[in-house]
């Protein structure tokens, strides 16, 4: 009875002190004319503990706060929302700027499972000979099942020259393969071009702050080597920053809108193209599949509504929300989902995807059932 009553207290503790960092990190307006009746009893509940509770000096505030954060993201049940740590809060960081220290890889949720989706061309896991499709079942001896994609990156992650032993099992292989891994900086170029004759196959791996100014300069090559139709490759891109998408966009369609973001509060905001010196009228196609989510289902989504492109191959997966890092002042940080995403057209994301033009089977070949497409129009 004593260990339930004491978890009970630090339960209310923890809320309480997280949501005073909220206040400090976030700039929230919590004060007492706004409060409500929820948070007036978690407070008063964090004043009995820190005044009245029988040995304050054994308790660790620090993890107290950790564990109420991911908590309350546990309590939202949306999968979109996330409590980061100090040290997955500078790795996400690391991300949007387009490198970090790690192996080279990206990793997907599916049907229960950690699925690689990606190996980066040059990278130690590409070297180690780690496949897209391989199914992650350790890192470091330690199982996979029930983790987060956000811990996995953690323990992927690490200093230039560390290694990390992982167990993953080939899709063609009838036994798992172990594998050690040495980590080293991972440059991560989000634009890739492959001419197949005359149709530029553009692939886009994720949205970062690079994006727009690869792009760019991809475009520009392109105007001068003959190509007469575009393959934007989007599969398996899990999406990224909603700027670089915008600008994306807006080297494919003049102006427009992009999307609407519909607030918690009720209100809309519609944003427009904005202003790119590098464009193209070039005929288009657009590959997506289920991977395809967030800025990359935003992407399509605007280019199939202004009948810019073709969009070529399965459902998208149907995360449509607008999430925001706010830095907590301990140095973490909270990932929340404060806005969904509306096409051009008004059609939700979330839940939905973006429906292909055509959908296709995964035993075609999709670029060049799409290069047959654009040399036929």
């Amino acid at each position: 009875m004593r260990s339930f009553v004491r978890r009970g207290w630090v339960l209310f503790a923890s809320m309480a002190l997280i949501l005073a960092l909220l206040c400090q990190g976030c700039f929230i307006d919590l004060s007492l004319s706004s409060r409500d009746k929820d948070f007036a009893a978690i407070e008063d509940a964090w004043k009995l503990l820190r005044q009245e509770y029988v040995d304050p000096d054994s308790v660790d505030f620090s993890a107290v706060s950790k564990a109420a954060v991911q908590a309350m993201m546990d309590a939202l049940n949306d999968s979109h929302s996330a409590y980061l740590t100090q040290q997955q809060y500078e790795d996400y960081l690391k991300d949007l700027a387009g490198n970090y220290s790690g192996i080279g890889v990206y990793v997907t949720a599916m049907g229960g499972q950690l699925i690689i989706t990606r190996v980066f061309s040059n990278s130690p896991a590409e070297a180690a000979g780690v496949q897209a499709g391989d199914v992650l079942l350790e890192i470091d001896g330690i199982s996979t099942s029930g983790m987060t994609i956000t811990d996995l990156s953690t323990r992927m992650r690490g200093e230039i020259g560390t290694q990390v032993v992982i167990l993953v099992h080939h899709k063609d292989a009838t036994e798992p393969t172990l594998m050690t891994i040495t980590r080293a900086e991972i440059t991560i170029p989000s634009v890739s071009l492959e001419m197949r004759g005359e149709i530029a196959c553009i692939g886009i791996s994720h949205f970062n702050e690079n994006t727009n100014d690869e792009l760019g300069a991809v475009l520009k090559e392109i105007a001068g080597n003959g190509a007469k139709g575009i393959i934007v490759d989007l599969r398996d891109n899990p999406g990224g920053l909603i700027s670089a998408v915008v600008d994306a966009v807006s080297r494919f369609i003049k102006s427009g809108t992009v999307l609407t973001i519909c607030n918690n509060d009720g209100s809309r905001d519609v944003v427009k193209t904005t202003t790119q010196k590098e464009t193209t009228d070039l005929p288009m196609a657009v590959l997506v599949n289920a991977n395809s989510a967030s800025a990359s289902e935003v992407f399509s989504g605007a280019l199939q509504d202004h009948g810019r492109a073709v969009i070529v191959g399965e459902v998208t997966y149907g995360k449509g929300s607008v999430n925001v890092l706010y830095k907590l002042s301990n140095g973490s940080a909270i990932y929340l989902t404060v806005a969904r995403w509306l096409t051009p057209n008004d059609n939700l994301i979330e839940g939905h995807g973006i429906t292909p033009d055509y959908e296709l089977r995964r035993n075609v070949d999709w670029v060049q059932w799409s290069i047959n497409y654009l040399k036929n129009l």
